[in-house]
């Protein structure tokens, strides 16, 4: 009887307990004036999750990379962070170029890139040498350079968005797998693209198999490739797995045995990433990578097939700033004029 009744006294007490706490809350509460600041700290939108967006700012081809965050930053109301990439000489041009533009509203930070992280890992290549150029290899060096963020999204300077980012950046990456990328064989639509001008998208296209230190890594020639221009990456797995230093070395190697070669399908960049992600990668939605625009200036896709992509690449020769080149009003709708006047458009009437 008496354990019940210490029991109910107990329950009591913590009632009154309960019921003075609220009251003081009341009581005391802070003008709502005062509590803007705490309420704001707290709203969605400030909590909201950073989308980082890693892409370079290369002399010569800046306008790209203007093109390319304006279609990112139109087409998401998600919050972006820009971390543009540059050489120390190109950084300053960058930065005017979005403070003097409508663009000055994006959130972005400027990263140098040191080239000399490069020395004696690139074999010296005339076929194409723009392909050789330091800020090709940015995407090797991520962790390095973006710190705080779990995961990152790099793409090429040559492309543009026209789905929500948001989308992109959601892309499930399995576990152990430190990026996702998309598979050059996993999209019906492009395949006549890809046999019409004579493009590979097998490993044969990219690294030579007539070298044993390639037969050795036990990868069959006829392997579908993959495109490194969009990434989806995890930065803790790719430390953990050290895939800098495993790309650095396959890049040494290739300098003492010319295991891959720019005349070959992706140039240099693309295989050291097609060895060390070898059945290691997760796959990015294909209509997130419509590719191959600027391989040809004759071939194009259909109007209809464009306008469902959610991302479209010009990578190789044709790029939609210079002509000849395909698809350029596509591109052209989100390029903003250099207001240095630095930056021209080449056109037939130019």
């Amino acid at each position: 009887m008496l354990h019940f009744v210490s029991v109910n006294q107990i329950l009591l007490l913590l009632l009154i307990l309960t019921v003075c706490a609220i009251l003081y809350n009341k009581v005391h509460k802070a003008p709502s004036a005062l509590k803007n600041d705490a309420v704001d700290l707290e709203s969605p939108m400030e909590m909201e999750e950073e989308i980082p967006v890693v892409i370079c700012a290369a002399a010569g081809r800046m306008g790209a990379t203007v093109a390319a965050i304006s279609s990112i930053y139109s087409n998401t109301e998600a919050n972006v962070l820009f971390y543009i990439v540059g050489l120390k000489n190109t950084i300053p041009h960058i930065r005017k170029w979005i403070e003097n533009s409508k663009l000055k509203e994006i959130k972005f930070k400027t990263v140098e890139f040191n080239p000399m992280v490069l020395k004696g890992k690139i074999r010296q290549d005339a076929s194409r040498p723009e392909l050789l150029q330091p800020l090709n290899f940015v995407r090797f060096y991520l962790p390095l350079l973006i710190q705080k963020h779990e995961k990152v999204i790099y793409l090429d300077d040559d492309i543009i968005v026209q789905g929500d980012i948001q989308e992109l950046y959601d892309t499930k990456l399995a576990p152990g797998h430190a990026a996702a990328f998309s598979d050059d064989c996993d999209l019906p639509s492009t395949h006549e693209m890809v046999r019409s001008v004579g493009m590979q998208n097998t490993y044969m296209g990219f690294l030579d198999y007539r070298k044993q230190a390639i037969r050795d890594l036990g990868i069959s020639p006829s392997t579908c490739s993959f495109n490194p221009g969009v990434i989806v990456a995890n930065m803790t797995e790719w430390k953990n797995q050290r895939l800098t230093k495993q790309l650095e070395k396959w890049m040494q190697r290739n300098v003492e045995e010319n295991l891959y070669s720019s005349t070959l399908g992706g140039g240099v960049a693309t295989s050291p990433m097609l060895i060390v992600f070898h059945g290691k990668h997760s796959t990015i939605n294909p209509m997130w990578h419509i590719r191959h625009l600027g391989w040809s200036p004759d071939t194009r896709y259909s109007e209809h097939f464009l306008q469902e992509a959610k991302l479209l690449h010009w990578n190789g020769r044709y790029k939609p700033w210079d002509y000849p080149s395909v698809h350029t009003d596509l591109w052209e709708n989100w390029f903003i004029p250099d207001p240095s006047g630095k930056f021209k458009l080449t056109r037939p009437d130019s």
